[in-house]
């Protein structure tokens, strides 16, 4: 039933190829490694980078690919969200679209020739640090301090939920520099072998069990001011500026996950009998899968159109909240749907649905929770 889609050409399509091969090449083999040891190894993304797969978006004269078009992280995002080992591959995506763009639009000529050959070449690996123990969307709430001592300055706090946190080399990390709640924040870049600076526990979490998610303490770190993105006080824009792509990377690949999980149970009760006939020939089998394949498609078509308007420069932060609430709450209503119509056995984990349940729940927060994302929302209506 799927529509014609207009907005990716043949680089793109071809691209797709090459992250469906590397998934099936590098990832499946340690899946189950992955998701028992609660991360990734390191070389996964040495491989990444090689394969042309993490840091595309990277000028070419810091070894990256220099693609500076979205759509390439679109289509990673969704082949990723449809492969049956996806978060083990999560923090590959995340560097790409949340963690990178700080590196390649907030830093400077020193810092891009310090940092991104590293990170293109998956030698160094990324993370982003913003949610604290007692701060999560509320950014003004931020405590994490850094004082200005000479040329270096001294930070305090911890940080929690950090995707890639226990793999992390480097960890933009949003700091306070002065008590003014918007123009007090500040973003340093944090080396993770620096003195005082420690890593929790890998938590332990629902679902995504693949992907490291930490705790990160700071105790008197001395960090080089010369690892300042943009000017003190300027955190907050810089947070501001990455945000909606980050929303419309989670949207997407919500929708591709949606339609993975169809795709799956369609398979699913064609195979499947209950009283002498296919679960997927019963009235109400049909009703439901009619209804979910329908509101798929419609959110596929608004998701093109707001990939469209970022490549284009023009989605707006508004336009990103929508998309992350809307789709989100959607791809978590299809999951347990579907769930459901796999009967008892949806509740093995030896089936992939009873796994896709325990990774959607978690993308109706990160990112911004869908409470926060109408409000933004609200707000763009006056109100």
């Amino acid at each position: 039933m799927a529509l014609t889609r207009d907005i990716y050409d043949d680089d793109h399509e071809q691209f797709r190829e090459v992250v469906r091969a590397f998934a099936e090449q590098h990832a499946r083999p340690h899946a189950e490694r992955w998701e028992a040891e609660g991360k990734v190894d390191r070389w996964l993304f040495t491989k990444a980078a090689e394969a042309g797969i993490l840091g595309f978006s990277i000028p070419e004269e810091y070894g990256g690919g220099g693609a500076d078009d979205f759509r390439f992280h679109a289509v990673m995002g969704e082949e990723l969200a449809r492969h049956p080992v996806s978060d083990g591959l999560a923090g590959i995506a995340l560097s790409n679209d949340i963690v990178i763009p700080y590196f390649t639009d907030l830093t400077d000529d020193e810092q891009k020739q310090r940092w991104l050959p590293g990170i293109a070449a998956g030698e160094l690996i990324v993370a982003v640090a913003m949610t604290e123990p007692g701060t999560g969307s509320d950014l003004a709430g931020i405590r994490t301090s850094a004082v200005r001592d000479g040329d270096e300055y001294v930070v305090n706090g911890s940080k929690i939920f950090i995707s890639n946190g226990q793999n992390a080399d480097l960890v933009v990390t949003a700091v306070r520099t002065s008590d003014d709640p918007h123009r007090g924040l500040s973003l340093l870049v944090i080396e993770t072998d620096a003195p005082g600076f420690s890593r929790g526990r890998n938590l332990e979490k629902v679902g995504l069990h693949a992907q490291d998610t930490s705790e990160l303490v700071f105790q008197d770190v001395r960090v080089p001011a010369a690892n300042l993105l943009g000017p003190e006080g300027a955190g907050f824009a810089g947070l501001m500026r990455n945000l909606p792509q980050e929303r419309l990377s989670i949207a997407a690949a919500a929708v591709a996950s949606s339609e993975g999980v169809l795709e799956r149970t369609i398979d699913y009760v064609k195979g499947r009998t209950a009283f002498g006939k296919s679960v997927g020939s019963f009235q109400n089998t049909r009703f439901e899968l009619a209804d979910m394949v329908t509101a798929t498609e419609v959110s596929r078509a608004y998701i093109d159109r707001c990939i469209h308007a970022h490549s284009a420069g023009e989605l707006s932060a508004e336009d990103a909240a929508a998309a992350k609430f809307w789709t989100t709450e959607q791809y978590v209503q299809i999951v347990n749907r579907c769930l459901q119509l796999h009967g008892g056995y949806g509740y093995m984990r030896e089936y992939r649905i009873a796994r896709d349940y325990e990774d959607a729940r978690i993308t109706t927060i990160y990112g911004g929770t869908t409470e926060i994302m109408k409000e933004i929302v609200g707000r763009g209506l006056g109100l």
